[in-house]
């Protein structure tokens, strides 16, 4: 929610992913935390097309670290967003990336993450989710990075009155899928290919994607997994990732490169296509076809671009906990500050 005299704030963004299949959802959400904590953007919607309840209890344990569970700020912990969750029953296994860390114990045998979902009505309905949390940002101040199937941003669209909504309140749309110019089918994509045409057809605003082999090119050390993130001995990105596959590997970006366009669109991280439009095909693969009026444009990695990429993306995906004061709290001590100045300093009264 935000209120009046608070001033702007920071981009919000709209996610919704698959988190659990693989290892970059997880890496994505500390990417997005780590902008988050920085000031540069604000997680405003999370929710998840993988119908499994530890999937969306992942992502609120997740919330929770970087909104105050390890750094303790008194104000942090009111971060932690409602969970949406579909029910449709895709997707619904669990994965190792989820299991191990829900599971684990502490010395005393209590979970070393807590976390409030447990059962379906611990989440969210996905569609009024999305469509309030448009709602409640300034015009044209929020953006929707998808990296997963289309599945829940399609049940958004039929909502009544919600693409004039979208045209209001969002920049851009960014998918994590695809695979140009001429790839093969890619997972997400797949996975729900009405949905799939369904958003990319009726969408109403510019609409970035970020193909397979983009995130594909652009690895994430296991080496910072090991260092960089080592300033917490609890940490559910490092046992998701550990949980994942054995140790060490290096893991495709590609929900990570959604994310850094989505926020950072205008910093020339990537080059991209010139307009046109994307449709999926019968097999979900993707064909993109240039034309002025599209509004659909693809990443393309500039090779010059990728040690900074990779640093960028590391660094904050790595970056400690940010505790913030709200703003509204912020706002009020700079105004204290601004209506009572220091007092000059009184002139020595004259000896008799």
């Amino acid at each position: 929610m935000q209120f009046p005299g608070q001033g702007k704030p920071p981009l919000g963004i709209i996610y919704d992913s698959d988190f659990g299949n693989r290892i970059d959802d997880a890496l994505a959400l500390a990417l997005l935390y780590g902008f988050d904590g920085k000031g540069q953007a604000r997680v405003v919607s999370m929710s998840v097309t993988k119908s499994n309840l530890k999937a969306a209890a992942m992502c609120e344990v997740i919330g929770r670290f970087y909104g105050g569970a390890v750094s303790g700020a008194i104000f942090a912990t009111g971060r932690t967003l409602p969970l949406g969750l579909a029910t449709d029953g895709k997707m619904a296994e669990d994965t190792p990336m989820l299991t191990v860390p829900l599971e684990r114990k502490n010395a005393a045998g209590a979970p070393v993450y807590n976390h409030g979902i447990h059962t379906l009505v611990d989440t969210a309905e996905v569609p009024a989710l999305i469509r309030n949390a448009f709602t409640s940002q300034y015009d044209q101040n929020c953006a929707v990075v998808l990296a997963g199937p289309a599945t829940n941003l399609a049940s958004v669209l039929a909502l009544p009155g919600v693409k004039d909504l979208i045209k209001a309140k969002v920049r851009h749309l960014v998918i994590s899928g695809g695979a140009f110019p001429d790839g093969p089918p890619e997972f997400n994509m797949k996975q729900d290919i009405a949905a799939a045409r369904k958003v990319l057809a009726e969408w109403p605003t510019p609409v970035f994607l970020a193909g397979h082999e983009v995130g594909e090119q652009i690895l994430f050390p296991a080496s910072s997994i090991e260092k960089d993130f080592a300033w917490s001995t609890d940490h559910p990105v490092v046992d998701a990732y550990r949980a994942y596959k054995a140790m060490p590997y290096d893991a495709p970006t590609w929900d990570m490169l959604a994310v850094l366009q989505a926020i950072k669109p205008g910093d020339g991280y990537f080059k991209l296509s010139e307009p046109g439009t994307v449709t999926v095909l019968d097999d979900g693969r993707t064909k993109f076809t240039a034309g002025p009026q599209g509004l659909h444009r693809h990443l393309i990695l500039d090779p010059e671009q990728k040690e900074r990429i990779l640093k960028t993306v590391t660094e904050l995906a790595s970056a400690r906990p940010v505790p913030r004061v709200p703003r509204f709290r912020q706002q009020q001590e700079q105004k204290k500050k601004q209506a009572d100045p220091p007092k000059p300093a009184e002139a020595p009264k004259p000896q008799p």
